[in-house]
């Protein structure tokens, strides 16, 4: 396990699941919401969120985690495990309600500076409204993903904290 692409829908433990992955293999990890926005929450220009991506993508070894479906298919061809995150919608609806109060006010660590953790109703009018969308798109990825990558599509706490204990330094996984 050299390169790893983690996705799913908000809350569903994407930084969490690349942080701990981080820990045991010594990988770099790579928080896509690093690159989504700038400081103050302001959005990174399209083009330059690719670019970023794509300089990430062509590391030798890393755990990237987030989305930008724009870059799925390159993230594919370079990774050699895919982790889905599918969580259910009750469960991701309380994750993100949860850090929302523990963190309000403060930067998550996989954020930029100046990113403060907030009540913000446009995020989760998104939450809502992609709840299916997203994570059909997700369910299809396996199906796209090359002969050479190793799929692990995770529905439950329990199953990551599984697939966590299977993972150790240079492991393929």
């Amino acid at each position: 396990m050299q390169r790893v692409m983690i996705v799913g829908q908000p809350g569903a433990g994407k930084s969490w699941l690349a942080r701990e992955m981080g820990r045991i293999t010594g990988l770099p990890v790579h928080h896509m919401d690093s690159i989504h926005f700038l400081p103050g929450w302001v959005p990174r220009p399209a083009d330059e969120k690719i670019e970023m991506a794509r300089a990430v993508e062509r590391g030798e070894a890393w755990i990237f985690e987030g989305g930008l479906s724009a870059t799925y298919d390159t993230r594919m061809q370079r990774c050699d495990t895919l982790v889905i995150l599918d969580m259910p919608l009750l469960l991701r609806v309380y994750r993100v309600a949860r850090r929302t109060l523990r963190d309000h006010g403060r930067t998550r660590p996989e954020l930029p500076e100046d990113c403060p953790e907030r009540f913000d109703p446009e995020f989760w009018r998104w939450i809502w409204q992609t709840r299916n969308t997203h994570r059909q798109e997700l369910r299809r990825l396996p199906a796209r993903a090359p002969a050479h990558v190793r799929v692990h599509h995770l529905r439950t706490p329990r199953e990551v904290r599984h697939f966590l204990e299977t993972i150790r330094p240079g492991s393929p996984a």
